[in-house]
Formats: structure tokens, C-alpha cells, sequence
């Protein structure tokens, strides 16, 4: 446990982004899980679920979170599947 005080404070700081991050990550992931159950499926809103998976891709590259190389294979994975 730190002792100084701007230690205590970015141990908070750290806190509050890990949750933040953690969320974001985690939301970006059930979307292209979604997407690719309903792929697999057969199921009619395909094309609403890509938006929403791709939509959650971009904002967690923007946030910086993954990479931007990351974020255009993943979206380019997918599209693929949705051509199929």
C-alpha cells in the first residue's frame, strides 16, 4: 500500500479506469459475440448486430483500448462472415 499521497490518489485513478476499460472491453466483446451467434443462426438482423458490433469496435479503438490494425482485421473478419 503506498504512503504518499499522489501514490494513494493514482492507486484510485488506476481503479476507476481498470473498471472503465474492463466495461468497455467486455461490451465490445458480448456485441461481436452476439453478431456471430446470429450468423451462425441464420437470423434476420445480421446487419443490425454488425453495426452494433462494428460501432463498439470503433469506440474502444478510439478510446485506445485496442489497436487500430486490431480494429480494422476484427471489422473486416466480420464483414466477411456477413458476405457469406
Amino acid at each position: 500500500m503506498p504512503n504518499i499521497e499522489s501514490a494513494i490518489k493514482r492507486v484510485r485513478t488506476n481503479e476507476t479506469a481498470n473498471a472503465k476499460n474492463s466495461s468497455q472491453s467486455s461490451s465490445m466483446r458480448t456485441a461481436i459475440k452476439k453478431f456471430e451467434e446470429a450468423v451462425a443462426a441464420g437470423a434476420e438482423n445480421v446487419d443490425a448486430l454488425y453495426k452494433e458490433a462494428s460501432k463498439a469496435i470503433d469506440m474502444a479503438e478510439s478510446k485506445g483500448l485496442i489497436h487500430k490494425n486490431k480494429a480494422n482485421r476484427d471489422k473486416s473478419r466480420l464483414s466477411k462472415k456477413i458476405a457469406k
